[in-house]
């Protein structure tokens, strides 16, 4: 079985030498590279396709899907966790008869390096620019956070580990396999008050972090945010950050949109790549892709 007609509706991320896979699913392939921006292009794009792969960069809503009446598959090249964080209107798709499938667990390795990376770099101030100006450290001892204990929290999390750190988590979910490990739960509000470093790792379009939380958080702290967009309320933040004892540390999906408003800080740390978009994640991710376009047309 195949589909009568594939569109990417924008950059998929898939590498060059993999597009030529989808000829094996339809008749007919078209491939978009860039991001469309408003409802009448994504439509016009899509047509008569009775499938359309699609990346987190472009949203997929209601409008779009009842204007597209011969879809029948969307596939979401990017993280599912929830119906509520998707970017494509899964509710809809449902009551229309589409298929929605997503992806996980294709870039953590690369988050935590990052992660990592950054984190030594600020303590030791490698880069020039240092936690506690007048301190070099090292994570030994240091009291770390995770909010959002899925599969990219916890690697980041062990990898920490490893270097010493002290972890803690909040998640919605207790994860005894990872108390057993060393890693201590508590409840939000009493992992602000004790870590000095938290990451965070929840669903985009969650703003955890605002006025009252960064306040129980208090100064003297680093926020590491490697989640598609900001986990935080931006006009808190930016007030937050006025301490230049605070960091934030981001890097290119998370600050989609707000960039601008923070990049001349002093105490901001920016790194203007996707870093879970290596050229492994990548392949992972386009496995994942393809074997959902399988289990699609198996219905």
């Amino acid at each position: 079985m195949k589909f009568k007609k594939i569109v990417t509706l924008d950059n998929i991320n898939f590498t060059e030498s993999r597009y030529s896979e989808l000829d094996r699913f339809a008749d007919v392939v078209e491939v978009h590279f860039d991001n469309p921006t408003d409802d009448a292009t994504k439509i016009a794009r899509i047509g008569d396709a009775d499938c359309v792969l699609v990346s987190w960069n472009t949203r997929i809503d209601s409008e779009v899907i009842k204007a597209c009446k011969g879809l029948k598959y969307i596939g979401m090249c990017c993280s599912l966790y929830d119906e509520g964080s998707a970017n494509v209107d899964i509710a809809c798709a449902r009551e229309n008869g589409i298929k929605v499938l997503g992806v996980r667990d294709y870039g953590d390795q690369g988050v935590a390096e990052y992660v990592a990376t950054e984190l030594i770099d600020l303590l030791h101030g490698f880069s020039g620019k240092k936690w506690r100006a007048n301190e070099i450290n090292e994570i030994t001892g240091i009291k770390i956070g995770i909010i959002g204990l899925g599969a990219t929290g916890a690697l980041v999390g062990k990898t920490l580990q490893t270097f010493g750190g002290d972890m803690y988590y909040n998640d919605m979910i207790r994860k005894p396999e990872m108390e057993r490990a060393g890693f201590k739960y508590l409840p939000l509000p009493e992992l602000l008050a004790t870590v000095d470093v938290i990451t965070t790792h929840i669903p985009k379009h969650i703003k955890l972090m605002d006025a009252e939380k960064l306040a129980m958080y208090g100064n003297g702290k680093i926020i590491i945010n490697p989640s598609i967009g900001p986990t935080y309320v931006k006009e808190d933040m930016l007030a937050w950050l006025e301490d230049k004892s605070n960091f934030l540390i981001s890097e290119e999906s998370s600050m989609k949109g707000i960039l601008p408003e923070f990049i001349d800080l002093e105490n901001f740390i920016y790194t203007g790549i996707t870093v879970g978009m290596t050229v492994m994640a990548k392949e992972r991710l386009i496995d994942k892709v393809i074997q959902n376009l399988e289990i699609a047309l198996k219905g």
